[in-house]
């Protein structure tokens, strides 16, 4: 190993004697996937800055994608060491990071309604679901429950008929209001993301969000969804 490579802090994307390291949660120092951990850089102002698509210049460091390992990072100031710079990881990173998984998550939502692959209505999401063409299904946390239950067992009667141990999962987000701020008229009650570039895009950023806000859990190969708190 040269002195390059060993000056390599873990979380390091940087090149050292020209080759990639592996990414490397700066927290709990695991290895990871770009699907499993976050991207931080630091900005020209040197504040520690998400980088979600993974394409901004400079040194970037990774944190596995929970909020409490976000919240860590901050609290221990391991930025700055990941970076080797003085920046400065903002108290509500963690929260920002948050909104961003949000915004990315509804907007590809709104690119699958025009590409026809989100259908919204209870009826289109049963009928999504029990012809196989459903890759996911989102609920308002303010749904009926009955509306949910139907829905589920549609589910249920996919997964038995198909005799898979894969799930169609669920997911539950954002109460009404939430869903009319963010989506506009895309706003739904019952929504299923169907095959597709763009359906697959929903259900990728999905599971990513579930993940961030469920401890490291996500809800790829099945699940009831998040439940009203």
């Amino acid at each position: 190993m040269n002195a390059a490579q060993s000056d390599e802090l873990p979380g390091d994307d940087g090149v050292a004697g020209g080759e990639m390291n592996g990414r490397t949660c700066i927290v709990t120092r695991e290895s990871g996937t770009p699907e499993t951990l976050i991207r931080f850089v630091a900005a020209p102002d040197g504040a520690v800055v998400p980088d979600l698509k993974r394409e901004l210049p400079g040194r970037g460091c990774w944190v596995k994608a929970e909020r409490a390992l976000v919240d860590k990072a901050v609290a221990k100031k391991l930025f700055a060491r990941a970076l080797k710079a003085d920046v400065k990881a903002s108290g509500d990173l963690g929260a920002m990071v948050d909104r961003l998984l949000v915004k990315q998550l509804t907007g590809m939502m709104n690119l699958a309604r025009k590409a026809g692959q989100l259908v919204i209505g209870s009826m289109k999401v049963d009928a999504a679901v029990r012809s196989g063409e459903a890759l996911a299904v989102f609920h308002s946390l303010d749904a009926a429950d009955d509306g949910v239950r139907k829905i589920d067992q549609a589910r249920k009667a996919w997964h038995l008929g198909m005799e898979t141990e894969e799930e169609i999962p669920s997911f539950r987000f954002f109460n009404d209001a939430e869903l009319e701020d963010l989506m506009g008229q895309n706003a739904f009650i019952h929504a299923a993301a169907l095959a597709g570039q763009a359906g697959e895009g929903v259900v990728k950023r999905a599971n990513l969000l579930e993940q961030y806000r469920n401890g490291g859990q996500s809800r790829a190969s099945g699940g009831a969804g998040r439940q009203r708190q």
